[in-house]
């Protein structure tokens, strides 16, 4: 397995890379995004393990570069970085974990190794149909990830989770954004429109006089 280790604290990259040596995995350790991205360009690899606040590109920018040119390298954010903000931002760009520093070695070994385990799981037998990844806000069709927000993600997971159940749209706003949001009931629909336009069947059936129910897709 090869391995693009992005990190730019000398004592880290040097421990971890010897780790993941150990380990028999083909590491290329870098010192900057810049670098991380030209590699990237020119060579494939089987996960890249990404700091955020690293000198050049950041580490989230080389994330939407492996989302948009090779979907199908894995991905771990180990980073400092543990606000919720970043966490989320990092997950909608369809990184597969979230690492917080510091972290014992042998761990993150342990994550990659589930990690790497399950993209080839998945290169073997592609899930068919709508799959919901919850612990990492993703959606899927036929293997294909879909671009949703995290609010379309809520909302397609709060219908999904009770196919049997019609949700008005005050109960739809208390799954997705408990007590904190204020305003017009409203905005349901508009998610419902942009989630429809995203979805590549009718899962989202509405409910005359009462609001929103999961449909069977196509």
């Amino acid at each position: 397995m090869r391995i693009l280790f992005l990190e730019d604290e000398p004592t880290i990259r040097e421990v971890l890379t010897e780790y993941m040596k150990m380990q028999d995995y083909q590491i290329t350790p870098v010192d900057n995004g810049d670098d991380a991205l030209e590699l990237l360009k020119r060579e494939h690899f089987d996960m890249a393990v990404l700091d955020i606040v690293v000198p050049g590109a950041k580490g989230l920018d080389v994330l939407y570069y492996i989302k948009e040119n090779s979907p199908d390298t894995a991905t771990i954010m180990l980073t400092a970085l543990g606000d919720e903000k970043t966490q989320i931002e990092a997950f909608n760009l369809y990184a597969d974990d979230y690492v917080i520093k510091p972290v014992s070695p042998l761990i993150l070994l342990k994550r990659m190794e589930t990690i790497l385990r399950r993209v080839k799981r998945n290169d073997v037998s592609i899930d068919k149909g709508l799959v919901l990844q919850e612990d990492s806000y993703q959606a899927f069709y036929d293997g294909k990830p879909l671009s949703l927000t995290l609010t379309e993600f809520l909302l397609l997971q709060t219908l999904k989770n009770e196919p049997n159940r019609a949700f008005t749209r005050e109960q739809l706003i208390l799954r997705i954004f408990n007590e904190d949001y204020v305003g017009n009931d409203r905005i349901i629909d508009a998610h419902v429109k942009n989630l429809r336009k995203k979805l590549p069947g009718d899962y989202i059936k509405t409910v005359i006089g009462v609001g929103y129910q999961f449909g069977r897709g196509k």
